[in-house]
């Protein structure tokens, strides 16, 4: 969906109007929670929200570290939290604070899946979002580009 865009306004402009209206309703809580230093941008066709590379230059590809992305996919929505993948705490966390709300939970590592806004406990997403400042991020990053460079796995126990 929207794969020819290469702005975030033409993205959302190419979304049919179900889409976009959830897809900018997360956006607005992404937006409104999101630390300082984190950009946004288009990126591998979804929304990106991302360590820009003037902070960290050094990534596995070569593009910005990416903290956050939103897209609308051929069947669902998805909401990626890199930071729910990468850190053990904030996972189990997540998984409680989604099944407190009621809601039921349709998620990879860090891809949570979701046909309407209404799938989403926003408040959730809204506190996942705002709590991994930057620095930390980069720092969890490190770590576990340090740990996959020593022959282990690089996902934090």
């Amino acid at each position: 969906m929207a794969k020819k865009a290469s702005t975030v306004s033409e993205y959302l402009a190419a979304l049919p109007p179900d889409r976009r209206a959830a897809i900018e309703q997360v956006r607005k809580v992404i937006l409104e929670n999101l630390p300082k230093g984190y950009q946004e941008s288009l990126t591998w066709g979804v929304l990106s929200y991302e360590v820009p590379l003037a902070r960290l230059s050094q990534t596995y590809n070569g593009q910005p570290l990416c903290y956050v992305a939103l897209g609308s996919q051929k069947n669902y929505m998805s909401l990626y939290l890199m930071n729910v993948y990468g850190d053990e705490a904030m996972a189990r966390w997540f998984k409680s604070a989604f099944k407190a709300r009621g809601k039921k939970l349709d998620m990879g590592k860090s891809c949570v899946r979701f046909k309407t806004v209404d799938d989403l406990p926003l408040d959730v997403v809204a506190e996942t979002v705002a709590r991994t400042p930057m620095d930390e991020w980069v720092r969890i990053y490190e770590a576990s580009r340090a740990t996959a460079k020593g022959g282990r796995s690089s996902r934090r126990q």
